[in-house]
């Protein structure tokens, strides 16, 4: 067998394979999504019976095979086991997981996808914050570290910082009030969202999770990211339609 490495991650997935294993998938800090296969996982007397399940984050011991890794061993810091019992928080916890799949890339290094993952699993917890909240703020920042997020600093038509009434979908942005008759699918913002939106993308990650806006505010920030990110992702999230449903 191979050298054995050590990474730090979350478990994103895990699926039964054979009679006693399982097939994970990992966010690691240092060789991006990577899968493993836990060996005698599903047996009551496995070491691994608890570490080889979604949103487990600790450190694991791989040995390295030709298309996929063995996990050796586990040490588990934060299980998240109470994001069971809660209700839809748990579902808005396997969107994220499955978000985090989505953009995570093998051989990339993930820390800021995987600080994204925990904090936001801690925020999960936290009965001060909505769920709603959350998702709007995760799926931004999350798309802030692929890359992707909407320029909602300036205006997208003539760079203009000042009097951004209004934000497109189509051109991913702001629009001032002078730019709005050439915008053809610009809406009108409130300046609470707006600034919202500036405040998630520049904000320290240990911040993301500690304000809260009011029911309008919240309902217009979740709504424009709801949209954004089904134009600019196409997969469709299993988590998603339960939630939708549930709020249906």
């Amino acid at each position: 067998m191979s050298d054995s490495i050590t990474v730090t991650g979350m478990v994103l997935a895990a699926t039964p394979v054979g009679d006693y294993d399982k097939r994970v998938v990992i966010l690691t800090r240092e060789r991006g999504k990577i899968t493993a296969f836990a060996r005698g996982a599903r047996k009551s007397t496995s070491q691994f019976l608890a570490a080889a399940n979604p949103f487990v984050f600790g450190s694991f011991q791989l040995y390295e095979g030709r298309s996929a890794y063995t996990l050796g061993q586990a040490n588990i810091k934060e299980y998240f086991t109470e994001l069971a019992a809660r209700q839809p928080g748990v579902y808005y916890g396997f969107y994220f997981l499955e978000i985090a799949d989505y953009y995570g890339q093998e051989g990339n290094r993930e820390t800021s996808m995987l600080n994204l993952l925990y904090v936001t699993m801690k925020a999960l917890l936290n009965d001060r914050i909505s769920d709603k909240l959350i998702r709007a703020i995760f799926e931004l920042r999350a798309m802030v570290i692929n890359g992707e997020y909407p320029n909602v600093f300036e205006c997208t038509a003539c760079k203009k910082k000042e009097e951004l009434t209004h934000i497109s979908q189509g051109h991913a942005g702001s629009v001032c009030s002078d730019c709005v008759g050439v915008i053809h699918d610009a809406r009108p913002v409130s300046a609470t969202a707006l600034y919202t939106l500036q405040y998630i993308i520049t904000a320290p990650i240990e911040k993301l999770y500690t304000f809260t806006l009011k029911p309008e505010a919240e309902r217009e920030v979740g709504k424009w990211m709801a949209s954004y990110i089904d134009r600019h992702t196409d997969r469709r999230f299993k988590s998603l339609e339960i939630l939708n449903l549930m709020d249906s």
